[in-house]
């Protein structure tokens, strides 16, 4: 008994330390968005004084210099589309693979899931040289390349789920009346909820804070959030460090925000989406 306690302390102090540990980048951001630039290269890790401290400044000037409240619209637009899309069309693809057996959906469903080992910068330029050619380089484009490159991995979670619903429910609703379309949306769809939030969370935590799809498709004519942000560079390599980090916790915080709501659906969705059919 007295064992068991002492591993429960012991592990409860360890991951105590490692959360603490992957807070601990944020609290400094946090920190010196309320100092001024010079202070933050000299003292980065020391809490803002009465000299240091700036107030609300860097946020002012940072919104000012980066136009934050357009790209927040454009990131905000992009990453709302393009998980919905994700979550749509590949919940339905996974459905699909599923429940129609043969050689071609076996072949289509380990090309989805090959498709995860494959890195993005081995096909970089091929798909921004093929995003100009077929005139993807705007804000709608740029979502149909998110779609295929989270597809993937949420084709693989929604079909390790869906292996886990009874054919029954399915073919029941059939029996009521419905066709394929309303039984998926009426019956199966609402059923994949945990696996849906989980695609979603996962899938905007990395297109909301993605910079380098977006540089490459669309640059500067509709700027995101992290392309807004390399705008405070100056020349010959200076920052504003001061109006960066403050711009860094505005583009944080709405995520964190999203994570926090949804994350307890995570493990049961990802969980879930592990099962092996």
């Amino acid at each position: 008994m007295k064992q068991s306690l002492l591993t429960k302390v012991i592990m409860v102090i360890l991951l105590t330390l490692l959360a603490l540990l992957f807070i601990m980048p944020v609290f400094i951001v946090l920190m010196n968005s309320f100092k001024s630039k010079f202070s933050i290269s000299q003292t980065p890790f020391e809490l803002p004084d009465n000299v240091t401290y700036v107030g609300l400044e860097n946020y002012t000037s940072g919104i000012s210099d980066t136009g934050f409240f357009e790209a927040f619209g454009w990131s905000l637009f992009i990453t709302v589309f393009s998980v919905a899309a994700i979550i749509v069309f590949t919940s339905m693809t996974a459905w699909f693979l599923v429940r129609i057996k043969g050689v071609f959906t076996s072949l289509l469903y380990y090309l989805f899931v090959f498709s995860m080992i494959v890195p993005f910068q081995m096909v970089m330029f091929t798909m921004s040289k093929m995003a100009n050619i077929l005139s993807l380089d705007n804000p709608i484009g740029l979502i149909l390349i998110y779609l295929g490159f989270g597809s993937g991995l949420s084709v693989f979670l929604f079909a390790g789920f869906i292996k886990s619903v009874p054919l029954g429910i399915e073919e029941a609703a059939t029996i009521d009346g419905c066709n394929a379309f309303n039984a998926f949306w009426r019956i199966v769809f609402p059923v994949l909820k945990p696996t849906a939030v989980t695609v979603a969370i996962l899938n905007t935590m990395w297109i909301w804070n993605d910079y380098l799809l977006p540089n490459l498709v669309i640059g500067s004519d509709y700027k995101t959030i992290p392309i807004a942000i390399q705008y405070l560079k100056g020349g010959y390599g200076s920052i504003d460090m001061g109006a960066m980090m403050a711009m860094l916790v505005l583009a944080i915080v709405p995520v964190i925000i999203f994570y926090l709501t949804c994350q307890k659906y995570i493990i049961k969705g990802v969980a879930a989406g592990a099962v092996k059919g």
